[in-house]
């Protein structure tokens, strides 16, 4: 048997979190994704879900946990690299599908921000037919943190969840 890293540990953490509120009543899990990379050494976990509210736009929030090499050797090789490159990458992405409106964009992105506050990297990325400009929309709204969450910070992880349903809640006030 071996220890299991802060990957390992965070994920687990991270997924009974999920789960718990799937069992609640709270939330619908439609995707989960455990991926080891061999050829570069790296790992992902992401877990997509949506809310319960029925006869409105789908909302799908995703969050994404990824360690590279770097990470696993500065938790396993102390004599190697530093101790501050032992964690995981997160991000958080919003997928909602709606009239192309390029309000609704600006909308999206307001709200997120005023969720997750300034100091988040948000990135969107709009997908839509050229030929069918008045039809439907893709937005992707990513929030990534710009900086390595670690282990130590594992219960801050699991109040993650909770913005990310206010999130959704925030996101359906807009009238898509």
């Amino acid at each position: 048997m071996f220890d299991p890293t802060a990957f390992e540990n965070m994920k687990v953490v991270m997924e009974g979190g999920f789960y718990d509120r799937e069992l609640g009543g709270e939330i619908r899990i439609v995707d989960r994704n455990d991926i080891i990379n061999t050829a570069k050494m790296c790992r992902r976990y992401d877990i997509t879900f949506t809310d319960l509210a029925e006869g409105m736009a789908e909302i799908l929030c995703t969050f994404i946990m990824e360690a590279g090499l770097d990470n696993l050797a500065a938790e396993l090789l102390p004599q190697g690299k530093s101790k501050i490159l032992a964690g995981c990458r997160i991000s958080v992405n919003f997928t909602i599908k709606h009239q192309h409106d390029h309000k609704k964009f600006q909308e999206i992105r307001e709200v997120l921000r005023l969720r997750w506050g300034s100091g988040r990297n948000i990135e969107q990325t709009v997908k839509y037919s050229t030929e069918n400009r008045q039809g439907l929309a893709e937005t992707e709204t990513i929030i990534s943190f710009n900086r390595l969450v670690q282990e130590e910070q594992i219960d801050d992880l699991n109040e993650m969840i909770a913005y990310m349903t206010a999130s959704m809640d925030a996101l359906r006030k807009i009238q898509f």
